[in-house]
């Protein structure tokens, strides 16, 4: 079966073997796409994956939610079975869904946000790899301070292959319009004001229980490319609701191809 799932036994002997164990290979020969292999064996030896971090995305379609980010090009790549190396775009560092099931969040009564946010913190390590490639906390709660009002931004990262800052908003509800300009005005705020030369424009993540479909369409997210809605997973859910997820967000992608298009 190794044989089979790696024909080129050379090439990982030189490149791959001495950072990956048994374990490691063990569990990529189950992933079934060919694609999502390489992928595994390359971010498994160069992000230094311990072999249940590695279970873990493999369980949680890491590399397909990667696919099913906002952007175009992932997805018609996918659909079009493309078989070219995978390559990681800005827009692709975005999964949508999140999967946060490392922060055993109860489901039995509500949580605010500042719970969640605390959450999150306590459980920094966990949600940095959840994130993915290229992370680094800077802070939480950042205050921005302009003439004539003070504001407080819910998570501040630093991406450092992408070169930008990245900043969280949390959100315990569906998303809204509200949350969206909010969003929007963090972002201008925080490249007019926190932005250094040589840093990329930075990227917002409104991190929410549910998406919109509406709000997708018609609103800033439509149009800016350094804004993102991702929903987030507070339990660890099958690989069928997880492929059904994927499923409607790439409908959502479709429909954005089709309102281009016209």
């Amino acid at each position: 079966m190794f044989y089979l799932t790696f024909p080129d036994i050379g090439a990982i002997q030189q490149t791959l073997s001495a950072k990956l164990s048994w374990s490691h290979f063990q569990l990529i020969m189950r992933v079934s796409d060919k694609n999502a292999q390489q992928y595994y064996l390359k971010e498994a030896a160069e992000q230094n994956w311990a072999v249940r971090t590695l279970e873990r995305n493999v369980n949680t379609l890491y590399y397909q939610r990667l696919l099913s980010s906002q952007l175009q090009q992932p997805v018609e790549e996918e659909m079009n079975e493309n078989t070219k190396a995978f390559q990681l775009d800005t827009h692709e560092f975005i999964k949508n869904p999140t999967v946060l099931e490392f922060l055993n969040i109860p489901t039995l009564y509500a949580y605010t946000e500042q719970h969640l946010e605390q959450t999150l913190i306590d459980n920094l390590q966990q949600f940095l790899l959840e994130l993915g490639k290229g992370f680094a906390f800077v802070a939480r709660q950042k205050h921005i301070r302009t003439e004539t009002q003070d504001f407080f931004i819910d998570l501040v990262f630093y991406n450092y292959v992408l070169k930008c800052f990245v900043i969280v908003e949390l959100k315990t509800d569906k998303i809204n319009h509200q949350d969206i300009g909010q969003l929007d005005m963090y972002v201008r705020m925080f490249d007019d004001l926190e932005r250094k030369q040589g840093d990329n424009p930075t990227i917002g993540i409104l991190l929410c229980t549910d998406t919109d479909r509406t709000i997708a369409r018609y609103s800033v997210l439509h149009e800016n490319k350094q804004l993102f809605a991702s929903k987030y997973l507070p339990y660890l859910p099958s690989e069928e609701e997880l492929a059904a997820e994927i499923e409607r967000e790439k409908q959502i992608i479709r429909l954005k191809l089709k309102d281009n298009e016209l």
